[in-house]
């Protein structure tokens, strides 16, 4: 019989292996957060922790460290410095561009830099009460300005609870979008009674208020300008006709000659498909800078962080001295050590952010210097990889790096995502010319099309053949759909509408 033996033994074995901490994913997390979603970020953490504390910047506040508040003090990293980095243009060929329009050509940014300019006495008056212009009334939005003409047109009440119910049905852009069924149940009232309400409130201002869809909306502005006829009609009644263009079967569906067709149209075009927005207008939000790039007058570049973008973020050391020769039992002492090593790498991690962004925008502005003195036609093609491995660090790194900063740059404020873009071939397979580039080149091509005549994307290609780029049909397409310009079929039927 055969009798397999098993026996046990202890061994000792080395391995490496690469751990996600708490904190290292916190610095992961903060490096691709916005600036708007760092500062959010650090107001969570500091109401967490007693050690840490915002220090707002000051007018002419120049200090790196000083003692804070009551014996507060920051730790060396506490308050990362205006990170600068100057760099002059290599020797090495810049990309020249092949082609040149009316606003790409080389610019001189030499000098100093524009000074901010400074409203007299800042918009105050000599006691620093807000002056004139800063106490304009604040306008009225569309509800309040429904409600306004509910109250003086409206006298029966029942009918103004119908209006009120239909009211809050309404939604920013003026449209009635759920049905009346809802309102009758819960009222319990006939059907024809609501829709009496609804007809009135249709006539209110602005014109095309509480309109179900977009054909009701444009027919209710019509009917307000006397313009609505049975030939509009027929055109409303075919929106999809003349969302395409064809004007042939417009001439044919309303009964009108082409040129009252085209005046028809221009008539639509006047029109508001969104009247509530003339009174709640989407807020937008403005986007603030992380990185700051000006010309240096002998040449070069300056490439520096926002100092108002970066968080002042403070360890008070002497609070935490303080409040560790109260304390007595040791999960008390616990507690306080892990927020003080908490507070110390959040500050380090800040720090870091800051010195990674400005080592990757320094390196862009370095390999992408043709495009901010010749515009976009010098763009260079330029991917993750290549940033990487200048500065050393993983792509992935640079890729959160890049997510959601903004750097203010003498051409404008671009996504630092912006100066990525993908390789198209030129003819010969010499070199290399850049997407965005591309695509700028075939906008241009279109806007400059004669007056009688569009360019198909077969002649794009060829246009762009004779410059050196070797592109495909299928591309140029797909360049102009997403910048949403339309097909020649399309532009030669807007041309003709013009006409």
């Amino acid at each position: 019989m055969n009798r397999t033996v098993f026996s046990q033994r202890l061994e000792l074995r080395q391995s490496q292996a690469l751990i996600m901490t708490p904190q290292l994913q916190q610095a992961i997390k903060m490096l691709q957060l916005s600036n708007l979603e760092l500062t959010d970020f650090i107001d969570g953490e500091i109401q967490q922790n007693p050690l840490l504390e915002r220090r707002e910047r000051e007018l002419g506040d120049n200090s790196q460290g000083e003692d804070v508040g009551d014996g507060g003090s920051a730790s060396p990293t506490a308050v990362p410095e205006i990170l600068t980095g100057e760099f002059t243009p290599d020797a090495a060929e810049h990309w020249q561009p092949e082609w040149g329009e009316d606003g790409d050509r080389p610019v001189d940014f030499g000098g100093e830099p524009p000074q901010p300019w400074h409203h007299r006495n800042g918009g105050f008056d000599g006691e620093g009460r807000p002056g004139l212009d800063q106490t304009a009334t604040k306008l009225r939005t569309l509800r309040e300005h429904l409600l306004e003409q509910i109250g003086a047109d409206l006298s029966d009440p029942g009918d103004r609870v119908i209006a009120l119910h239909l009211l809050d049905l309404v939604d920013e852009d003026g449209y009635l979008r759920a049905g009346l069924d809802g309102v009758t149940r819960l009222l319990g009232c006939g059907i024809d009674r609501v829709e009496g309400v609804l007809t009135r409130l249709q006539q209110f201002d602005p014109a095309g208020v509480f309109a179900r869809d977009l054909k009701e909306c444009l027919t209710l502005q019509l009917r307000d300008r006397n313009r609505f006829d049975p030939a509009m009609q027929a055109l409303l009644d075919h929106l999809p006709l003349l969302a395409s263009r064809n004007v042939p079967a417009l001439v044919k569906v309303c009964r009108v000659d082409a040129a009252d067709v085209a005046e028809m149209i221009s008539e639509i075009r006047s029109l508001d498909p969104r009247p509530g927005l003339a009174f709640d207008p989407p807020l937008a939000q403005p986007v603030v800078p992380d990185i700051l790039m000006r010309a240096q007058p002998e040449g070069g570049w300056v490439v520096e962080l926002n100092a108002e973008t970066l968080p002042r973020v403070l360890v008070n050391n002497s609070y935490y001295a303080r409040i560790r020769q109260a304390t007595r039992s040791k999960a008390e002492k616990d507690y306080l050590t892990e927020r003080l090593h908490a507070a110390n790498w959040l500050v380090k991690s800040l720090h870091q952010r800051a010195t990674t962004i400005l080592k990757v925008a320094a390196e862009i502005v370095r390999q992408q210097e043709a495009f901010f003195r010749y515009g976009v036609p010098s763009l260079r093609p330029l991917i993750l990889r290549d940033i990487a491995e200048a500065i050393g660090m993983h792509e992935s790194t640079i890729s959160r790096v890049t997510s959601n900063k903004y750097m203010a740059t003498p051409r404008g404020l671009y996504e630092l995502k912006y100066f990525f873009t993908s390789a198209i071939s030129a003819s010969g397979g010499h070199g290399a010319h850049s997407a965005e580039a591309v695509r700028h080149r075939i906008r241009a091509l279109i806007d400059g099309e004669p007056p009688d005549c569009t360019l198909s994307d077969e002649r794009i290609v060829e246009l762009l053949h004779h410059e050196g780029v070797d592109i495909a049909r299928r591309t140029v397409a797909k360049y102009r759909e997403a910048m949403r310009i339309a097909s020649s079929v399309r532009r030669r039927r807007d041309k003709l509408l013009a006409l």
